[in-house]
């Protein structure tokens, strides 16, 4: 029960850090991330909100994470739920600022990289299943054998360039994001020598069961 207690609390704070994350990247003012970049592109091509378009990436992502031997589990769409509705709640209580110049932004923007890996490593670490595109991540990883880092950076520049093309728009840190997000999360994964590939997550039935 204590084993239950504790995991269950790892697991929340990871979602609590990994929705700050996206609000201190977010309140930097560099602009949206790759992968908002796509939703906004996907929106104005297909007419869907933005949060539908996430909601579609999303289940597509899950898709593909299954192909690559990946488990959804009850973290995974608690994931889904959880997150977004942190975010909101973050943002609207002004507790992280918003950036007033170009240095405090950046700084920002790579508090909100290193807040994610260390997010990622709590939740993910309690064995209930990845986060849509953290599980695209851990499986692409696993499946080509390649860091975390190089994943990462290459799945957020593919969708970033996606984005673009289907008219999203971008800032000087989506750029940033692009191509030092992975360095982060694989820099906090290092320092909390922690090997997400080889995590054996729990299906969504046997975490009921637990």
């Amino acid at each position: 029960m204590i084993s239950i207690l504790k995991k269950s609390i790892r697991l929340i704070i990871g979602f609590i850090l990994c929705a700050s994350s996206t609000v201190f990247m977010l309140n930097s003012n560099l602009g949206l991330s790759p992968w908002d970049v796509f939703h906004q592109g996907l929106s104005n091509v297909t007419g869907l909100t933005i949060g539908q378009a996430n909601i579609i990436s999303s289940i597509a992502v899950i898709i593909i994470g299954i192909l690559l031997g990946q488990r959804i589990g009850l973290g995974t769409l608690l994931n889904i739920i959880m997150i977004g509705k942190l975010v909101d709640i973050i943002n609207e209580s002004n507790i992280i600022p918003v950036a007033s110049s170009l240095s405090m932004g950046i700084i920002m923007m790579v508090i909100g990289m290193l807040v994610m890996g260390y997010g990622c490593y709590l939740y993910i670490g309690c064995e209930l299943g990845c986060g849509p595109r953290d599980g695209l991540m851990v499986g692409l990883s696993a499946k080509l054998k390649k860091p975390i880092k190089l994943i990462r950076g290459s799945i957020e520049v593919f969708v970033l360039l996606v984005g673009v093309v289907l008219g999203g728009k971008v800032g000087i840190g989506t750029l940033i994001s692009a191509f030092t997000i992975g360095y982060c999360i694989q820099l906090i994964f290092k320092i909390c020598k922690f090997d997400a590939v080889n995590i054996k997550h729990k299906s969504f039935f046997e975490s009921i069961k637990i």
